[in-house]
């Protein structure tokens, strides 16, 4: 019930540019568009609304649990809001960015939502074991790493990899669909991924008629056929519980907002051996007695920073550290 008697109460499901999709708890929809001339609101707000003639307006933004966002040198992209976790889709071809997966973690980590990694294309061999391989300091880490075949061709939802892939020790079983519901259930997660990776596959394969229901979602909202540039949130189950954002395809993850002192904190396997620097206010860059470099460097045991997530991490310090204009 609202605190506001003249305000109905209603959760953003979908959004393109100053248009927005709400839906009152009873499960109606209808498009509602912000007060004013910015449009604050995001797909998983819970907002105040206001109805005017055969739409509303937004009045107020109820506060947020959390906001997965990026941000570059020119402006803010918010994904969602109020989330229980990410998926971050990626797959064995097109080859995955590391440092775009690192980029999506840490903005995760920085607003304390839980992260979930999953591989796709699980029936491509040699290159997927490459692939999984690639991930092994991301299982370290503590990080729920999912392997997937979600092919179109493939004939059903997390069927078995060819038989050629036994062969290939560092290749796991793919996760089923069922399996992959379990970790979703009763929560709102936001699938994210670059383009070609398997997005609309998965979406499909957990929401029936996903497909019909963004075509109904994008002819409302008037964005036509650019369904890429819409975020959408789908009930998987009847009863509510259970919610996937979709969100377009990135290509750059910019991470402005977060200041470069903060980011040994925000990556697990950097923070796991900060505490052994010699200086508390260490940048791990460069300084004497650093437990960074030393682990990075180390030879007598398995690495616990890799040389190439250290690399990631000395790229974005410097990034992050030029002048904000």
């Amino acid at each position: 019930m609202s605190l506001h008697p003249t305000l109905d109460s209603g959760l953003v499901v979908a959004g393109h540019g100053r248009h927005f999709m709400v839906e009152t708890p009873d499960g109606q929809r209808l498009i509602c568009h912000p007060r004013g001339k910015k449009s604050q609101a995001v797909v998983g707000d819970r907002v105040l609304w206001q109805a005017s003639q055969d739409e509303g307006t937004i009045e107020k933004i109820e506060p947020r649990r959390n906001l997965f966002y990026r941000q570059d040198e020119i402006r803010t992209k918010s994904f969602a809001a109020n989330l229980d976790q990410v998926l971050i889709l990626i797959a064995a071809e097109p080859e995955f960015s590391e440092s775009q997966l690192s980029r999506a973690l840490i903005a995760a980590e920085a607003e304390r939502i839980q992260p979930l990694i999953a591989l796709n294309k699980s029936d491509l061999g040699s290159l997927f074991a490459r692939a999984w391989r690639k991930l092994e300091p991301y299982r370290r880490m503590g990080y729920t790493v999912l392997s997937l075949a979600l092919n179109p061709d493939t004939a059903a939802a997390g069927a078995p990899a060819p038989a050629s892939q036994d062969s290939i020790p560092d290749a796991p079983k793919p996760t089923s669909i069922e399996a992959l519901s379990g970790l979703l259930a009763g929560k709102t997660t936001l699938v994210l991924g670059p383009s070609g990776a398997g997005k609309s596959t998965l979406i499909n394969r957990l929401v029936p008629g996903a497909r019909v229901l963004t075509n109904e979602i994008s002819t409302a909202l008037n964005s036509g056929k650019h369904t890429t540039t819409s975020t959408s949130l789908y009930w998987v189950d009847k009863a509510r519980s259970t919610a996937l954002i979709d969100s377009p395809g990135f290509q750059e993850f910019g991470l402005h907002h977060i200041e470069p002192m903060q980011l040994a904190g925000l990556m697990p396997d950097i923070k796991s051996v900060a505490g052994n620097c010699k200086f508390y206010n260490c940048s791990h860059l460069h300084e004497p007695g650093c437990g960074v470099i030393s682990s990075m460097k180390s030879a007598d045991s398995p690495r616990t920073v890799s040389a190439e997530r250290y690399k990631i991490y000395s790229d974005l310090f410097a990034e992050l550290s030029q002048p904000k204009y």
